[in-house]
């Protein structure tokens, strides 16, 4: 049986299990994340390559599980490039993601994942070679998240105490979107997971 997105939003791992947890994610992610992020890469390839530079750089279990997971509200509001209309109007997935990811693994994964996108208008805010940086999705999806952030919202956003690690994610967010690029597959973040989970 396919795990769905509504299956996903009433997973409780206190309640089904740890390991039954991790088979019904890594399900989810390997079904729902084979739709096409954006002209070069799948949903799940980028969760990886987001996952695999979080790892590669050193990053604790949480961020490497923030990175992995960061667009998991897309995938739970079925916004993907095989839509007409995705990224016309913004459905605010950092939240939808983050405000279940809080509540499986705690603000140390959903804070970063509800700030990636608020730091991106941070970043084109405070560096202007930021944008040159960015795909013609994260452009255009840039425009209705609210454009750069004015002076009052930088320092806001800087008082945050999850916000240096959401820039962080931000960056691997824009680098990892790269066709064909090795990763480790999906499996490999079981025990992150678990290990997240038992802490």
């Amino acid at each position: 049986m396919t795990t769905t997105a509504n299956d996903i939003q009433h997973l409780d791992p206190a309640k089904v299990g740890i390991q039954r947890f991790c088979d019904s994610l890594l399900e989810f992610l390997d079904t729902a994340g084979h739709s096409q992020y954006d002209e070069s890469v799948t949903q799940l390839e980028h969760g990886l390559q987001c996952a695999a530079l979080a790892e590669t750089a050193g990053f604790r279990p949480a961020a490497q599980i923030a990175a992995l997971l960061h667009d998991v509200g897309h995938l739970l509001l079925d916004e993907h490039a095989g839509h007409d209309d995705f990224l016309d109007a913004d459905l605010r997935h950092e939240i939808v993601g983050a405000r279940l990811l809080t509540r499986w693994f705690g603000a140390e994964v959903g804070e970063p994942v509800a700030l990636h996108v608020p730091a991106k208008r941070y970043l084109v805010a405070i560096d202007p070679t930021y944008t040159s940086l960015l795909s013609r999705s994260s452009i255009r999806s840039l425009e209705v998240q609210g454009g750069p952030m004015n002076a009052k919202e930088i320092v806001a956003f800087e008082k945050r105490p999850h916000h240096k690690l959401a820039v962080q994610l931000r960056r691997w967010d824009d680098h990892g979107k790269v066709a064909g690029a090795s990763t480790p597959a999906l499996e490999h973040w079981r025990t992150t997971i678990v290990t997240l989970l038992q802490s």
